[in-house]
């Protein structure tokens, strides 16, 4: 929304504006998300990270791929990897929410052709229903809404998938430029 003349298309993947998160906020975000409220704590979650990355980020080898897996946890080891993932819950509880709260108090809205993807075996449905509905409030021009079959994980458990309706949804941008 800042800068609509500069973002030709925009991809989301298994997410919502933080605005309708925290406002849609129950006890089925509580059970399943509880932990960005703890990771925006970061002295104590790095700590925690830090003492059993593989507690708190498990990694299914058999879907992700070995290399990927490898890679996943090497990332999760690294204090400065660990230290830039906490910065981004925290972000999000102390200045992502005023600045959607002020968009949309003025009004401000997606100009650019948005599209979603979202896991089959994450809790996207589950919280939101149809993932794409808390966006509508936010976005002109919804243009691709696409349930990918993965857990959260979506690049790694779906490669093909996530590729195809990219490739695609920004081709379409591209060719309505």
């Amino acid at each position: 929304m800042d800068f609509p003349d500069a973002v030709a298309g925009l991809a989301i993947m298994d997410g919502v504006p933080i605005y309708e998160a925290l406002t849609r906020a129950d006890w089925r975000f509580a059970q399943s998300w509880w932990h960005w409220f703890f990771f925006a704590q970061s002295a104590k979650a790095e700590a925690a990270i830090r003492a059993d990355p593989d507690l708190w980020y498990p990694v299914d080898e058999e879907r992700m791929g070995p290399l990927n897996a490898a890679d996943y946890r090497a990332a999760t080891r690294d204090p400065a990897v660990v230290r830039g993932m906490l910065a981004d819950y925290r972000a999000g509880l102390e200045f992502d929410y005023a600045h959607d709260e002020a968009d949309r108090s003025a009004g401000r809205r997606l100009q650019c052709p948005l599209g979603l993807l979202w896991s089959a075996y994450d809790d996207m449905e589950r919280i939101y229903g149809d993932p794409a509905q808390p966006w509508s409030e936010w976005a002109e021009k919804i243009v691709m809404r696409q349930r990918i079959m993965s857990g959260h994980h979506m690049a790694e458990d779906a490669p093909d998938a996530v590729a195809q309706n990219l490739g695609d949804f920004f081709d379409n941008v591209q060719s309505n430029a």
